[in-house]
């Protein structure tokens, strides 16, 4: 393992922080509330549990923990609240996460992120590793899948999804405000490379548009997957993953269209003012050099590796299916949570409020 450049975590200054019902997150209740200490040989990590949780034990954290001798323990699920809230109270239930762009990004900006400066070498990573503190490991696209025999003729885009008159039926999107706002302005005509920072008036009235036509808002990938197989809705914005699977168990044909897929990607952080943050560090580094590692959790988790290494282990007909997959990425668009920022409180509220008219 590298030697960093400081021998150990200094804490960091505090900042004021924004607490977390700014952010429209709500507690999720934590089976237990530790006080972290730091000379402990462990690490505890904010993991999204079941199978996701099994997956990178197996291909990220064990071999860190053979590397290093330390132990991961997991606290789930991953909570956006729990993060801005420890770093108020200075009870670290975790020391560790994985967050989207547009949560690093806020979380960035509220000062609830170690800095990566001294501890992270970005030389040794590859382009566009480092976001905003974060680790960008892999990403997820949230694509248009569809019933084939409901549209024979085939949707080809967002444009096609939000076209109620020529495309009627149920539809469904995520309750995520940052992605459907991206989905809403494509299908309104905006080019991609004009996405950010959103014209948050331009999207709204695009949503005005299905909104009757929206079944249900999911919250959860399975919950996506689910409503598509059993043609409760005829298309769907879902995550590939779930798009996929759907495909897989549907008795209806079921198409994927990886034009205009919207692409987030998973960044590991270490909390600001954890007393781990060395060991928190380490880690991170440890995944960051594990190409291999990386790849083995990708294919088992159905993501893609942002490291461009890490598809030298995955077969090419694997490669194929993954949202990174150099000809599906550029197809794609990428979230930039950085340009969002400015507006990321304001977009989250209304679209709530929207969502819930």
């Amino acid at each position: 393992m590298e030697e960093f450049k400081k021998a150990s975590a200094t804490p960091l200054s505090r900042r004021t922080v924004l607490g977390a019902g700014l952010f429209g997150a709500a507690m999720i209740a934590s089976p237990f509330v530790r006080r972290a200490s730091a000379d402990e040989n462990v690490l505890y990590v904010n993991t999204w549990g079941g199978d996701w949780e099994a997956s990178v034990k197996k291909f990220l954290f064990d071999p860190f923990t053979a590397d290093t001798g330390i132990e991961i323990r997991t606290v789930s699920p991953i909570s956006f609240a729990k993060l801005a809230a420890q770093k108020t109270t200075g009870v670290y239930e975790f020391d560790v996460t994985t967050l989207g762009v547009a949560d690093v990004a806020r979380a960035n900006a509220a000062g609830l992120l170690a800095d990566f400066e001294g501890y992270v070498d970005e030389a040794k990573l590859w382009k566009g590793a480092v976001y905003q503190n974060g680790l960008s490991t892999h990403g997820f696209a949230t694509q248009l899948a569809y019933i084939k025999t409901k549209y024979p003729d085939g949707l080809n885009s967002w444009a096609d999804f939000f076209n109620v008159e020529k495309f009627p039926g149920n539809r469904s999107l995520q309750r995520h405000a940052a992605r459907v706002l991206a989905i809403a302005l494509l299908a309104d005509g905006v080019p991609a490379d004009q996405l950010f920072p959103y014209d948050l008036d331009r999207a709204f009235a695009s949503l005005d548009k299905i909104k009757p036509d929206v079944r249900v808002w999911w919250t959860a990938g399975p919950q996506a997957r689910q409503i598509l197989t059993d043609g409760e809705v005829d298309m769907a914005g879902l995550w590939d993953s779930d798009a996929a699977g759907a495909k897989k168990a549907s008795a209806e044909p079921i198409e994927i269209v990886w034009d205009q897929a919207i692409v987030d990607q998973a960044c590991w952080i270490v909390a600001k003012d954890s007393p781990r943050a060395e060991n928190g560090f380490k880690l991170v580094n440890h995944i960051g050099q594990n190409a291999e590692g990386l790849a083995k959790f990708c294919i088992a988790d159905q993501n893609g590796p942002m490291n461009p290494k890490s598809f030298d282990f995955i077969p090419e007909d694997v490669a194929k299916t993954m949202p990174t997959y150099p000809d599906h990425l550029a197809r794609a668009v990428m979230l930039d949570g950085g340009k969002l920022t400015p507006q990321l409180e304001e977009l989250t509220s209304r679209f709530e409020s929207w969502v819930g008219l």
